[in-house]
């Protein structure tokens, strides 16, 4: 593993890389509340295989810095994602692994047709559209007790000062029985004040915010989140995931274009790449070639 810099005209990340230099481009991007240490098992799977793999601390989460801006939008998370891949001088042939909020920004880079990524992988939450099929109804009682916590986040202040109780509720509960002592502790270096809490909450706020203006430089990437992929992608949801119920993962196949894959991993969890890294692995290797 070796530690990485790149520095974007509103952020300066930071980020973990494995593999060769010379290799294939494979972007990947950690959820909340989560690091870029997600990606433990995963990262070094990938590089042995002859990717380039970096996965950046997303904006707010250090080692990178609070966006100078202070968006938490999508939008700036996609120009981020593509500020990397220009920075790393990564081709046509780069691929992009999203879990959570990671996966929201992969959805919707897919559905970009500015997009660099040839392939995308979207772990535990599933684009958009393809919620809104009527086969949705029947999970949504229990998915809206699950999603307690995003009312929560968009409180003001408050999130911030319950921090700590928060997060290690948010990981028994989205996969029970996993060990999170490891990545809670990532989690603490990484959000260790007010400023970083709150950028990283912010991009809750801003999600449920849609009247808040997209600063600028962002704009081309505005929407995208609510479209449809159109680059092949992998859909990966944990059996057991408490956070975002696993039925959901049946409604996505129909809605992906050719190529694309869905897979349900069982005895896993939200966060199925640390709970079952091997068959996870298995399924992003076979995927991306």
């Amino acid at each position: 593993m070796r530690p990485v810099r790149i520095d974007l005209p509103q952020v300066s990340l930071s980020a973990l890389s494995w593999g060769p230099e010379s290799g294939r481009l494979a972007v990947l991007l950690h959820g909340f509340p989560d690091t870029a240490h997600t990606w433990r098992h995963l990262g070094p799977v990938l590089g042995d295989a002859g990717w380039r793999v970096v996965a950046p601390f997303t904006r707010g989460y250090a080692p990178s810095t609070v966006p100078a801006d202070g968006s938490g939008h999508v939008a700036a998370l996609m120009a981020d994602a593509v500020g990397v891949h220009e920075a790393l001088g990564g081709g046509p042939d780069a691929v992009l692994v999203g879990h959570d909020w990671g996966a929201i920004t992969a959805n919707a880079l897919a559905a970009h047709d500015d997009s660099p990524f040839a392939r995308v992988v979207a772990m535990a939450v599933p684009p958009f559209p393809c919620l809104r099929s009527p086969r949705a109804l029947p999970v949504l009682p229990r998915q809206l007790r699950n999603s307690w916590y995003v009312g929560f986040n968009l409180l003001p202040a408050l999130p911030e000062r319950r921090f700590d109780r928060l997060v290690p509720r948010l990981w028994r509960d989205w996969s029970p029985g996993y060990d999170a002592t490891e990545d809670l502790g990532h989690l603490a270096a990484a959000l260790p004040d007010r400023a970083q809490r709150s950028a990283a909450i912010g991009y809750y706020r801003s999600l449920a915010s849609p009247w808040r203006p997209v600063p600028a430089r962002y704009r081309r990437w505005k929407g995208a989140e609510m479209r449809l992929p159109v680059v092949p992608t992998l859909y990966l949801h944990g059996a057991d995931d408490g956070c975002l119920d696993a039925r959901l993962a049946g409604l996505v196949a129909p809605h992906l274009p050719a190529g694309s894959e869905v897979h349900v991993v069982p005895d896993a969890g939200h966060f199925l790449q640390l709970e079952q890294p091997e068959q996870t692995g298995r399924k992003v290797l076979s995927f991306l070639g």
